[in-house]
């Protein structure tokens, strides 16, 4: 698979992780501190994509490089809230379970391509 094939499968697998990072935040509880959450792993879960999508967008190597790591601190962060709500019981732990493993997946790949660009 060269670059181009694997960046577009990316992208489309960063979608699919945003969307089932939004239903899940749906399923969150409607207290003040579900909102908290859901408002937090929202936008971390969705930006994973979003700046993966801008950085094969980029403008330059630099710009580049900027957009990965944004990526990978997202998913990094998306992983965290992910953790306090296995840890608070709020969701189905099955359910739970595939989207931190694909969260843990979209971190490691992320990483790894930071890591190269060094």
């Amino acid at each position: 698979m060269d670059n181009k094939e694997f960046g577009k499968q990316l992208e489309n697998r960063t979608k699919t992780f945003a969307i089932s990072i939004i239903r899940l935040s749906i399923s969150l509880p409607h207290t003040e501190e579900g909102r908290v959450i859901k408002n937090q792993i929202t936008k971390s879960g969705t930006s994973v994509g979003a700046n993966y999508r801008e950085a094969n967008r980029s403008r330059s190597k630099a710009d580049f490089k900027n957009k990965i790591k944004i990526s990978e601190s997202e998913a990094s962060e998306t992983v965290y809230w992910l953790e306090i709500i296995e840890e608070m019981d709020w969701v189905n732990p099955k359910t739970l379970q595939l989207i931190l493993k694909e969260s843990n997946e979209l971190l490691a790949i992320f990483t790894s391509i930071s890591t190269k660009l060094k």
